[in-house]
């Protein structure tokens, strides 16, 4: 890397980095460091009573204090923040003070790595602490952090923006507080997912991302090509046709806990690869598979939570079962006035019309049902509700409603004003299926680029039989969002999708040579503001000079500085 793409500080802590290498300390050792204590447990497990507790400590160095020959730095470890009290004489005991008079107050930098050997005290005000008997240098760190500070109730240098957050998790879980528990908690809901469904006696499979034909959901996939094989493949949409073909092979019940990947819109409730369970049961219905939805929800949130209830997006949402159970008509009936029931595509698409909904052609009777419940109701449950009983044109896997003509036995969790599950009693029809399956066909050739695949296979495993079966698939990334009360899929997230970053644009060094710049004043004038050659059009050459001279002595540069007639012929091309 240039060294005019760094920034001052950066720089003087490569410098830094260099002059502990010339002391023979190493910035980067590779032996162990072993420690024995945590901040967060150092302080809640501290007594007065007995001898002080010896520890040996590491971490960040996020703040300091120096004091002449004494120091306090607070010491982030991975379960939260410590005072360490420094003195010359506890870390230096012999003559040589180098230690801490050029390592610690001039060489070390805060966000380095460092480990601590002590005892744990009381200071004079009462805070915690651990008085330092050793220091040693365990990481340097090269970039400084965005240290967030506090004078007189005004933040100054926070680190907020959504874009940098995202993009630079490492630094936000670093300086924002209660990011990392964001995450911790959303491995307790999994975890605790799992004890559930292993204590049901379920067992947990992998089943292929690579798939030759995406099945188990509408959706478009990602592509991929296969070089050996010589043929495209899709990374998963679903895991729903492969575990289904396990029931078919004799489990009592499968799950799977794994990343899906649709190539469709972001948002704050769309992430184009996203975690979700999928767990099918045989001999059940859609009515059981509520019962243990509910049961199973209200256990997740008590165990991550210690309650029932949850702030989200300004309401309080109650996970207690049982749950609302609503017929998804007439939930359109109630929010719309329409009734639906019996009603052909052509009529269902002037209802569209007339609730001035945006459609074209390519969309059958289940979009457009989809696209009135969407706009109209979706948004509406805030507390757990299973809508139920969709039709048929909405549910290709799903069986026939037992009394209800045209009603397919499928249920959808809405909670917050989301879709937090999908179920259904599952088709084990195989000719049923496959007319189901020709259904989506025609919609594939209409234009409807979600419509489904036909699986041959999947129909061939069937045709062996499939047993009764339940099945459901919960994200985990919107259950976390609920469970943790954030309203954006990327807080719940560690590494979102993002667009490109952006960066500034730069000419080529060709440009500039072109007009007579020399290669090694390429990067001085880019560093001074002239990413573009044409940014130097009309420019004053003696104040282009000037400010190459004032870079050239800054960065102690080894080149020439160009005369002022020389950078007037350049602007004269131009």
């Amino acid at each position: 890397m240039n060294v005019l793409e760094l920034s001052e500080q950066e720089i003087n802590r490569r410098h830094a980095l260099e002059e502990l290498r010339k002391i023979g300390i190493n910035p980067y050792p590779a032996e162990e460091f072993p420690t024995n204590a945590f901040s967060v447990d150092i302080k809640n497990e501290f007594t007065e009573e007995g001898e002080p507790r010896q520890v040996s400590i590491a971490g960040r160095i996020m703040s300091r204090r120096i004091m002449g020959k004494a120091s306090f730095i607070e010491l982030q470890d991975s379960k939260g923040r410590i005072q360490v009290y420094i003195t010359r004489d506890d870390i230096c005991p012999d003559e040589n003070k180098d230690l801490y008079n050029t390592v610690f107050k001039k060489l070390m930098d805060l966000g380095d790595f460092v480990g601590i050997n002590g005892f744990v005290f009381k200071t004079q005000t009462g805070e915690i602490s651990v008085h330092a008997q050793s220091l040693k240098l365990l990481a340097k760190s090269l970039k400084p952090l965005p240290i967030v500070k506090q004078k007189d109730g005004v933040v100054y240098d926070s680190f907020e923006d959504p874009e940098l957050r995202y993009r630079q998790r490492y630094v936000d879980l670093i300086v924002n507080n209660g990011v990392k528990e964001t995450f911790i908690k959303r491995a307790q809901v999994i975890k605790t997912l799992r004890r559930v469904l292993d204590e049901a006696g379920y067992t947990e499979v992998e089943t292929p991302i690579l798939q030759g034909i995406p099945g188990g959901a509408s959706a478009r996939p990602f592509i991929t090509h296969h070089n050996t094989l010589d043929v495209d493949l899709y990374l998963r949409i679903a895991t729903e046709l492969y575990l289904k073909r396990l029931i078919v092979g004799g489990f009592e019940g499968v799950y799977e806990i794994g990343k899906n990947f649709r190539n469709e819109g972001m948002d704050k409730f769309h992430n184009p690869e996203f975690t979700c369970m999928e767990l099918y049961v045989q001999y059940k219905d859609y009515n059981w598979m509520m019962s243990f939805t509910e049961k199973l929800l209200e256990t997740i949130c008590l165990e991550v939570n210690g309650t029932t209830e949850v702030e989200f997006g300004g309401n309080k949402i109650s996970f207690k079962a049982p749950y609302k159970r609503l017929p998804i008509l007439d939930a359109i009936k109630e929010k719309t006035g329409y009734d639906l029931n019996g009603k052909t595509e052509d009529e269902i698409r002037e209802i569209c019309h007339a609730l001035n909904l945006e459609i074209d052609d390519t969309m059958g009777k289940g979009k457009l049902i989809d696209e009135i419940f969407g706009e109209f109701c979706e948004g509406t449950f805030i507390q757990p509700t299973f809508i139920t009983d969709y039709p048929v044109e909405m549910s290709p896997l799903t069986k026939m409603h037992r009394s209800k003509p045209g009603l397919t036995e499928r249920f959808e969790l809405m909670i917050g004003g989301k879709e937090a599950a999908n179920a259904y009693s599952e088709l084990n029809d195989p000719l049923d299926q496959e007319i189901r399956f020709q259904d989506q066909l025609r919609l594939s050739e209409k234009g409807d680029d979600e419509a489904m695949f036909i699986d041959q296979d999947f129909l061939r495993a069937l045709q062996y039989g499939m047993p009764p079966t339940s099945g459901i698939g919960i994200g985990i990334d919107r259950l976390t969002m609920l469970i943790t009360g954030q309203t954006t899929i990327q807080e719940v997230l560690l590494f979102p999708q993002m667009r490109p970053e952006k960066k500034a644009p730069r000419d080529s060094v060709e440009k500039y040579t072109e007009i007579g710049v020399t290669e090694d004043i390429v990067p001085i004038l880019q560093k001074a503001g002239y990413n573009l050659v044409n940014d130097m059009a009309g420019g004053n050459p003696q104040k282009i000079q000037q400010q190459i001279g004032e870079i050239i002595k800054k960065y102690k540069q080894e080149v020439k500085k160009p005369s002022v007639d020389e950078i007037a012929a350049w602007i004269e091309k131009l």
